[in-house]
């Protein structure tokens, strides 16, 4: 994703937060990455939402909710840190709106189960990218970055933990 987003640097702004300008760049461009990731799975979760059926549909139905209510949340949060970091929010100028690539396990609507384990992977997925960025900013002196990844990192690690324990027999 990150060949699509134009994050380029508003020329008014002076950034001396004691975070070096090419860390900063950096951060802004993996988060705009996780941001984008972001909003394709809190899509997802409502798709799954919306259409989950069997005897898992309550338990399911409510999980997704209260997780595409959190991740809709933290698209503002990891937003306003790219902004932070001196760069424009991921947007493709060019082409007029956002990458979301929307990837759905197979053909037409995924069970129940499918939808589970399409999840899990999602949560996992991002959390590792997310473990990535967080400890490149540790090490560069960007504890502001890395306190919001740990928080959201932990809020995907349980996500995935709760979805995984619904489809365990």
């Amino acid at each position: 994703m990150s060949g699509v987003l134009n994050i380029e640097t508003p020329k008014a702004e002076s950034i001396k937060t004691g975070v070096a300008s090419e860390v900063r760049e950096q951060l802004a461009r993996r988060l705009s990455d996780v941001l984008s990731e972001t909003y394709c799975l809190t899509v997802k979760s409502h798709l799954y939402h919306w259409n989950v059926v069997g005897p898992l549909f309550k338990s399911i139905h409510d999980l997704t909710e209260e997780h595409y209510e959190d991740l809709f949340a933290a698209t503002d949060d990891l937003a306003e840190r790219v902004r932070a970091l001196g760069y424009r929010a991921p947007f493709d100028l060019r082409e007029g709106k956002l990458d979301l690539s929307i990837q759905l396990p197979g053909d037409g609507v995924p069970d129940a189960h499918a939808m589970i384990e399409d999840l899990v992977a999602q949560h996992e997925a991002i959390s590792a990218r997310m473990r990535d960025i967080a400890t490149y900013a540790g090490d560069n002196g960007d504890v502001v970055t890395e306190d919001l990844l740990t928080a959201r990192i932990t809020f995907h690690e349980k996500a995935a933990w709760m979805l995984r324990a619904l489809i365990t027999e």
